[in-house]
């Protein structure tokens, strides 16, 4: 009877030990994961801040030595200006190209944060944008043939004269050349390589536009001249939406002390020899 009853016992305590055991597992199965510490760092770290933020400026492409297409890549005077005013503020550069006219209108509606495209500063375009101080100074030069009738700024405005003009869409020689010849002498055109084409077809007699630009024109194209005598001089600057004061102050600053360094100095003398 002695061996009976211990048979019973062992038996029992090993089914409790099976049953404690089972028990011990569902817990485990069950039981809620604790994240590791390496996991709860990785979950709750910072965003990089080391990311700039961005400043877009709204450009027209085909202005060169202002602004150009190297590739996919827009570079030029404005380009490089324009990204060392952003490192000044400590932001990326993003440069969207559009038509000129468009510029202004991406500005006042705050698609852009800026423009900047060998733009001169006047009446018109102070109503609607702010300006920045000036960062270069510009000439609206005259293209025509070499054999052209045409021979300084003067034969424009003689008595009698009708000169068909070629200008780019919204720029100063569009505006000063409409004002002083009158729309039915003035074409427009989207760009000042449309102007010069439609120049060497014999649509226009003579094509004004910024000076710089003027030369790589003519130097691409055979049978073209600049005039020595300018149509217009004046002055390049930033526009800003109207009332950004914020950003037309530091844009400002950056500019001055770009010219004390005589970083822009620099940037113009690497594309005007």
């Amino acid at each position: 009877m002695k061996k009976i009853v211990a048979i019973l016992l062992a038996a029992m305590m090993l089914l409790g030990c099976v049953a404690c055991g089972e028990t011990e597992k569902d817990d485990n199965k069950n039981a809620v994961q604790t994240p590791t510490a390496e996991a709860t760092e990785q979950a709750t770290e910072a965003p990089d801040e080391s990311e700039k933020p961005v400043i877009k400026m709204a450009t027209n492409a085909y202005f060169q030595p202002y602004e150009y297409y190297d590739g996919d890549k827009i570079v030029g005077i404005d380009a490089e200006i324009a990204a060392a005013i952003a490192e000044k503020l400590g932001m990326e550069l993003v440069i969207e190209d559009m038509a000129f006219d468009s510029i202004i209108t991406a500005v006042k509606e705050g698609s852009v944060d800026f423009g900047m495209a060998g733009m001169t500063v006047n009446l018109d375009r102070q109503k609607e944008v702010d300006f920045s101080t000036s960062y270069a100074n510009g000439v609206q030069a005259i293209i025509v043939p070499e054999d052209s009738s045409i021979t300084t700024v003067d034969d424009l405005y003689a008595e009698g004269a009708a000169y068909k003009v070629g200008v780019q869409l919204g720029t100063t020689g569009d505006t000063y050349s409409t004002d002083d010849f009158g729309k039915e002498l003035v074409t427009q055109y989207a760009n000042g390589n449309e102007a010069v084409m439609a120049l060497k077809g014999g649509s226009v007699d003579c094509v004004i536009i910024d000076n710089e630009p003027a030369k790589a024109l003519v130097a691409a194209n055979k049978g073209l001249k600049i005039l020595e005598t300018s149509y217009a001089d004046e002055d390049y600057a930033i526009c800003v939406k109207k009332g950004n004061t914020e950003l037309l102050d530091k844009i400002n600053t950056a500019i001055d002390e770009l010219t004390t360094e005589g970083k822009i100095d620099e940037i113009v003398s690497k594309y005007i020899k």
